[in-house]
């Protein structure tokens, strides 16, 4: 049994060593195996040209470029999809039409009542209560006054009724 563990060992070893000494070795250049092809005049391509040599790793960036281009200036590849989401010009301010905005005012006093504006406004006193409290006492006469007042528009009345009558 320890024969053949030693045997498994020493072949698995050797294969190592032989795909290490493989890695190594510099591969042999192919010189026909990845040639740069001959390629036709820029100015000669047309739509029905063949691009493909043009797309060869051994070609230049511009190279390719320039072909790409040239292709790609052909008046088929400049049709507008009207299908296309994107064709409108959504810089233009396009407002809600009146009738429109009436209707969605309409709509949402239905939905949610007429308290809507009200509740929105409310945020805005809540956020200051100080001032609240402050506008109230303002508002708000004093006990007192409030008295004086009540007996002001007495006499007020009796005068005006006296005269009348």
């Amino acid at each position: 049994m320890a024969q053949d563990r030693d045997d498994f060992l020493r072949r698995w070893s050797r294969r190592k060593q032989a795909a290490d000494a493989q890695a190594k070795a510099p591969a042999p250049k192919a010189a026909s195996a990845d040639p740069a092809p001959k390629l036709p005049s820029l100015d000669s391509l047309t739509f029905e040209s063949d691009f493909k040599d043009f797309m060869h790793a051994k070609v230049e960036e511009s190279v390719k470029r320039a072909a790409l281009k040239k292709l790609f200036s052909d008046p088929r590849f400049n049709v507008i999809d009207f299908m296309d989401v994107y064709i409108d010009d959504y810089t233009k301010d396009d407002p809600i039409p009146a009738a429109m905005l009436a209707s969605l005012q309409h709509s949402r006093a239905t939905l949610f009542g007429r308290d809507v504006d009200k509740k929105e406004e409310e945020p805005e006193l809540q956020a200051a209560p100080e001032t609240q409290a402050q506008d109230i006492a303002q508002a708000s006469p004093t006990p007192g006054a409030q008295d004086e007042q009540d007996e002001q528009d007495k006499q007020d009345k009796k005068e005006d009724d006296g005269a009348a009558g």
